[in-house]
């Protein structure tokens, strides 16, 4: 009689132990894939402005992913990237290194001038004449993973302001990636892809931006005074931004405001709309790019009003958004990742009254004098080809012809690089490459791409200025040591909400969110997913 109770209740132990383990395991995944993926990259977002801002928010966007999603409050990038690194990082789960993308602008040794990234002449533009393709991208993305694994028939579409990060987000296999031209206005795109939505033709056609922009301007949402931990000075004057006819720069100064946004909301809720993404029966998904930078083209250096402006405006388009993903295909549908990227230098340096220590690092002058001392010692020639986001291009044809080692003259010219004012380091590839630095080398090594690497990397003291008197359309920034990092939020059906304060690796987002979504890890990312 006992050995039956013992067995009665060893299976009634059996039996909870199983309930528990089949709970815990229905509350890590979800019961089905979702309908539609929206991944959105936000360009300069802060959890600290987050926090300080949400009391002003509504219950529907930023309220509702610290609410019901998991926060990743600390997304560590490794060294400073620009948003097309940051975005290729977050979209490949790999770094520059592998997936071929370290920035936007690169150098061109051949031609021994700065090129875009993506240049590819054997496309064509649509609505531009820019000529760019995903090419140059050398891994797969979350878009392309997503295409394969429904065999193309699930739909993939990007939106952005900018060109880059459109075409990364769509990646190789998307269906199209969209962007504003800087000189028309016009969402433009490439032929690389097919498909030109009705949406984007009717848009260009109907409501063009040039017969808009004059009547859009930007001005505080709310009075000045309920901004909140603003100093007097700063309630004294409200900003307004106008974007005039006049004004040659009125578009690329359109596509990093607030109001630019909204423009993109309003085609992202569009898309999904008439194109009916995520109630096909296919998982499709949707790309969108914003924007909460530092307003560079602001009169004064403090934008932090501009700033906390832009985080109020989007928190409404996300509303926006949110709602229409509600009413079409379903919140409980649908998997949402918004992932910032760390904020742009700054292009305005504080006030001189503060006396707070500055030079100006011109790097058309540190290339010249570079190049006077290598003269000195090796002979005529010019022995410096160029000097693209601090890193300085030996002429290696020269160095060839005259039979010097190379090595060699990039340990001079790093050598003679550390002398001169307002350089705090100097690093040469091959010290880079063979992990012979400090640990910020070993993050250097992450961050570059061999292909288009320069031969000396050059960092500038915090304060000072860099100006870079080759590119007109290139503002000079202001160095500030900080953190390269920025929060992702991901808001899943059958996901808990949490919070996860540690440091996180960007290269963990691309496969977390294919494990959410059961498709296979960019075929680059090596880094493990987290498990929530």
């Amino acid at each position: 009689m006992r050995r039956k109770e013992n067995y009665i209740t060893q299976r009634l132990v059996f039996a909870v132990l199983a309930s528990m383990v089949s709970m815990s395991l229905a509350a890590q995944m979800p019961a089905k894939r979702p309908q539609l993926v929206v991944g959105i990259v936000v360009d300069g977002l802060q959890e600290d402005y987050i926090n300080l801002l949400k009391g002003y928010f509504g219950d529907g966007g930023f309220n509702r992913l610290m609410r019901d999603g998991v926060v990743l409050e600390n997304v560590d990038y490794g060294t400073p990237l620009d948003l097309s690194a940051a975005t290729a990082m977050l979209y490949t789960g790999a770094a520059p290194s592998v997936n071929g993308i370290p920035s936007t602008m690169v150098y061109d040794r051949n031609t021994q001038q700065q090129r875009h990234i993506l240049l590819d002449p054997a496309t064509i533009g649509n609505y531009t004449d820019e000529t760019y393709s995903p090419t140059a991208l050398t891994a797969s993305t979350l878009s392309d993973e997503m295409r394969i694994d429904t065999d193309g028939l699930g739909y993939v579409y990007s939106i952005s302001a900018d060109a880059t990060q459109s075409i990364i987000m769509a990646g190789h296999a998307g269906n199209s990636a969209f962007w504003i031209n800087d000189i028309t206005g016009k969402w433009a795109t490439t032929t690389y892809y097919t498909d030109l939505p009705n949406t984007m033709r009717s848009r260009n056609a109907s409501m063009p931006l040039s017969a808009r922009l004059d009547t859009i301007a930007w001005e505080p949402a709310m009075k000045i005074n309920d901004y909140p931990d603003l100093p007097e000075h700063k309630r004294a004057y409200p900003f307004r931004h106008i974007f005039s006819r006049s004004d040659k720069n009125r578009y690329r100064a359109y596509k990093i405001s607030a109001p630019a946004n909204s423009e993109i909301t309003d085609v992202a809720t569009q898309y999904i709309k008439t194109i009916a993404l995520g109630q096909r029966g296919q998982m499709d998904m949707l790309n969108i790019a914003y924007t909460v930078s530092p307003y560079i083209y602001t009169k004064q250096s403090d934008s932090r009003v501009e700033q906390m402006d832009s985080y109020l405006r989007l928190d409404r388009d996300l509303q926006r958004l949110f709602a229409v993903i509600d009413q079409k295909v379903g919140l409980n549908n649908t998997l949402i990742f918004i992932a910032g990227t760390p904020a742009r230098t700054r292009t305005r340096r504080d006030d001189e009254k503060w006396r707070i220590p500055y030079g100006e690092f011109s790097t058309r002058r540190a290339a010249s004098l570079l190049n006077m001392y290598l003269m000195a010692i090796h002979g005529n020639g010019e022995w410096v080809s160029g000097f693209q986001d601090n890193q300085i291009y030996l002429n290696h044809k020269l160095i060839d012809e005259r039979d010097k080692s190379l090595s060699q003259l990039r340990a001079e010219a790093a050598e003679f690089m550390l002398r001169m004012s307002g350089v705090s380091s100097a690093y040469t590839i091959d010290e880079i490459i063979s992990g012979r630095g400090d640990e910020k080398s070993e993050r250097l090594r992450q961050n570059i791409s061999i292909s288009t690497a320069g031969d000396i990397f050059v960092s500038v003291n915090p304060g000072w200025s860099i100006s870079n008197a080759t590119d007109e359309n290139t503002q000079n920034t202001v160095t500030r040591a900080a953190l390269p990092t920025a929060p992702v939020y991901i808001l899943a059906p059958g996901v808990q909400a949490q919070r996860i304060t540690i440091n996180i690796d960007a290269r963990t987002i691309a496969p977390t969110v294919a494990r959410l979504l059961r498709i296979r890890s960019p075929n680059a990312a090596e880094c493990a997913p987290l498990r929530f």
